[in-house]
């Protein structure tokens, strides 16, 4: 029987770990103990320098999730019923790179079928025609300033955040009036 696992690694060094993780798997011939690694990335759209561009993101940095042979334990703890195959247990942890597993640090505890389903949501591929999540990185009472449109060049504070359709609304004085103004999130920066 696989179940899921939550394996720390090295922060910004998680696809390197996977790779290595991989071919150590391949070299020793333990396919059949492993079934799917997987680091959850999510498709974000930002502006820099006036370019709007695409990027994957990590959504749990330092984090790999392995579907790994599990083994029933059939020791006296009550508590832990499933136990990793011992050889894939020691090739994961001699891998470079690797911390411990989410859980107790002598027996790893599998993931529950709520947390593996909404990691395997996040992990898959994006249907055609689907929007990339849009990175809107400004809360309410920001101070910022309007960079681009018939307000260029004024400064307000954003009083509301509309995070999936990627605008913001932000106060502006104009002629001694306090004004809402709706903009896009790349018409402003902060200050």
């Amino acid at each position: 029987m696989k179940m899921w696992y939550c394996l720390r690694v090295q922060s910004s060094r998680e696809e390197k770990i996977k790779e290595n993780l991989e071919k150590r798997v391949k070299a020793r011939g333990l396919e059949g103990l492993f079934e799917r690694m997987v680091i959850p990335m999510e498709t974000v759209q930002e502006i820099k320098g006036g370019k709007k561009r695409e990027r994957k993101r990590k959504m749990h940095p330092g984090y790999l999730y392995l579907e790994i042979e599990t083994e029933e334990d059939k020791s006296d703890n009550p508590d832990q019923r499933w136990r990793i195959n011992g050889e894939a247990y020691h090739l994961i942890r001699e891998t470079p790179g690797v911390g411990d597993f989410v859980g107790d640090r002598d027996q790893p505890v599998p993931m529950t079928e709520e947390d593996v389903r909404r990691i395997l949501r996040i992990s898959e591929p994006a249907e055609a025609g689907d929007e990339p999540v849009v990175k809107v990185e400004f809360t309410k009472g920001d101070a910022v300033k309007i960079k681009d449109g018939p307000f260029d060049g004024f400064e307000g504070h954003v009083e509301e955040v509309d995070a999936e359709n990627g605008r913001v609304q932000v106060i502006v004085t104009i002629f001694g009036r306090a004004t809402p103004v709706g903009l896009e999130y790349w018409q402003v920066e902060k200050v």
